[in-house]
């Protein structure tokens, strides 16, 4: 099964929630753990114990794994083997961009099953000009893996680029946009390449129609709410999926705890469908 087949069928089962799993220093104190590679693991492990059996996909931050060498790499390993265990998929969250060798390097380390941390889609940038993705487009439909494309973010940076306009009149993000609608056209139930749409952008002229994925970071604690996303996406609201890390992560260390925030979130985003 394609990535946006795989993905169709985990949200119509479990819901449409992404569960973020980012083990930064102030949530691993927050859990009452050392910021350590041993607090690293304790954190990450149980949020997998908790979340990944209720949830469609896990998005795990690899920066907050990095930042410990090959050990925090390790974890990240063990999170993505056994979030897949638990029958979600695995939305690796790199936003890796490059060239050429390089892309293709980054695609294979991601997305091959050959490797460790081989996920089922991960995030990518495209401002290096989309036709960059190449060798990452290639290799997930190779693999039958996923990407999603970094279009309308909700940091406050973000509209210098995304806001600004080519010389056919296009905006960047509608830009985007349209190629990830053009790279999906046609698949069924839905596409395998994904845009990442902030939650908390405040509005957008854009299309967001691409017949793929919509991932929806900053639902829950970064001031998202159900309805922003109606309001957003309207008729397309079928193919959003909101991901939440503090919202949920904030319920541990007790993994029943962290169930239950999961249960109830999918509970709230079903008026979504």
């Amino acid at each position: 099964m394609s990535f946006g087949a795989r993905l169709r069928d985990a949200m119509d089962r479990r819901g449409p929630l992404c569960a973020g799993i980012d083990p930064h220093a102030a949530l691993l104190h927050e859990w009452g753990l050392d910021d350590t590679v041993a607090g690293l693991e304790r954190f990450a492990l149980t949020a997998v114990e908790g979340l990944a059996p209720y949830v469609a996909a896990v998005k795990p931050q690899s920066a907050f794994y990095e930042r410990f060498g090959s050990r925090g790499v390790a974890v990240l390993e063990r999170v993505v083997a056994e979030t897949r265990a638990a029958g979600a998929l695995v939305v690796l969250d790199v936003k890796r961009g490059d060239i050429g060798s390089t892309s293709q390097a980054y695609a294979d380390a991601y997305l091959d099953p050959a490797s460790p941390l081989a996920s089922d889609a991960i995030t990518v940038s495209p401002f290096l000009g989309f036709g960059s993705l190449g060798p990452f487009v290639e290799t997930a439909r190779r693999h039958d893996a996923g990407l999603f494309v970094l279009a309308l973010t909700s940091n406050k940076e973000g509209p210098e680029v995304q806001h600004a306009r080519a010389a056919d009149g296009r905006t960047v993000a509608g830009t985007v946009l349209d190629h990830l609608r053009a790279l999906n056209a046609g698949e069924q139930p839905m596409g395998s390449f994904g845009a990442v749409v902030g939650a908390t952008i405040g509005g957008t002229g854009e299309d967001v129609a691409i017949n793929g994925p919509l991932l929806v970071p900053g639902y829950g604690a970064q001031g998202g709410t159900v309805a922003d996303l109606r309001r957003l996406f309207g008729s397309t609201l079928r193919t959003v999926v909101p991901s939440s890390s503090r919202e949920l992560l904030r319920h541990g260390p007790d993994a029943a705890a962290l169930a239950e925030a999961a249960r109830r979130t999918n509970e709230a985003l079903a008026a979504l469908r």
